[in-house]
């Protein structure tokens, strides 16, 4: 098999002065996955390393430059799941955290439970000997002014369309075959103390099945609950639709019966893969074959030959 990944750097409305900044960052979170795959690594250590980078970059709503919840707080949902096994470990609502993708992991493999929250997510945490950090660390000048934009009385901080989204993801195919699929997110602006988004759910904020492929979302995260975008996607490429078939449909899907707008990366068990969205943009990059794809806006496909290093 070919290895192959995919990520995406959040779908949404990016600002102009964020546009280079974010097709940078999902450059060089889909390089070091790629690196881990062309050392014949494992699709599920390669789509950890992508998002890790991503949660690491202030540019990204994950990890450090997530957005913040109505009362001035991060709190971060994050997932993974393993395609050979259909094992998966989520984490909602963590605080102090800053990669909450590789506290995902660790509850898949080190727990029998699927997800942790809260307090108990961060037990866990010390538990597993995963260091806190002060939240101001996580914290953005940028997260910062995004909130106090949108907390005037008549504002509509869940309006999707308003501001970058920025949830972070991965999908990728490694030389053995398994595909694995992770994804990360600060959540929606000025969310509710305690909101649970799609990404620590099953099916909705990610899955994967060596039997089909794996998916990766990211968008307005209760309508992409509602229609259970992930594992709809897989249940068209089940039927004989390409990842980019697949997605168009459920995407177009998603925003009649409940007006959602979002987008996803995917691929398939063969290798294909694709990086669709119905928002305005969505940063993403792919990595096959020793070239890379790039692209933000509609239709947009740009290519260039990887390095042998960077």
């Amino acid at each position: 098999m070919i290895p192959v990944i995919v990520v995406h750097g959040g779908a949404g409305h990016i600002s102009e002065e964020r546009v280079e900044l974010s097709r940078q960052g999902v450059r060089e979170a889909v390089l070091h996955g790629y690196r881990i795959l062309q050392r014949g690594g494992t699709a599920l250590d390669a789509v950890e390393e992508a998002v890790v980078q991503m949660e690491n970059n202030p540019v990204f709503n994950a990890g450090r430059g997530s957005v913040l919840n109505e009362l001035g707080d991060i709190e971060m949902d994050a997932i993974i799941m393993d395609g050979k096994t259909l094992n998966s470990g989520a984490v909602s609502a963590v605080r102090r955290i800053a990669n909450p993708i590789k506290l995902s992991r660790l509850v898949m493999e080190k727990t029998n439970h699927v997800c942790l929250t809260g307090h108990g997510a961060s037990r866990f945490a010390k538990a597993m000997g995963i260091p806190e950090v002060p939240e101001e660390f996580l914290k953005t000048d940028y997260s910062r002014m995004r909130w106090k934009k949108n907390l005037p009385p008549g504002s509509n901080p869940v309006q999707c369309q308003m501001g970058k989204m920025g949830t972070v993801g991965a999908v990728a195919i490694d030389a053995e075959g398994n595909v694995a699929s992770a994804t990360s997110t600060g959540g929606r602006l000025n969310k509710m103390v305690g909101r649970v988004g799609d990404t620590a759910c099953v099916g909705c904020g990610a899955y994967a099945d060596n039997y089909v492929g794996a998916a990766s979302p990211t968008g307005c995260g209760e309508e992409i609950m509602k229609v259970t975008l992930c594992r709809l996607i897989l249940f068209h490429m089940e039927q004989g639709k390409s990842p980019k078939e697949a997605s168009d449909i459920a995407l177009a899907y998603m925003f009649e019966r409940v007006q959602g707008f979002g987008g996803v990366v995917v691929l398939d068990k063969t290798g294909d893969w694709a990086a669709r969205f119905n928002s305005k943009q969505m940063s993403w990059a792919a990595a096959k074959d020793d070239q890379l794809y790039n692209g933000l806006y509609k239709d947009e496909l740009l290519s260039m030959p990887i390095r042998k290093t960077f």
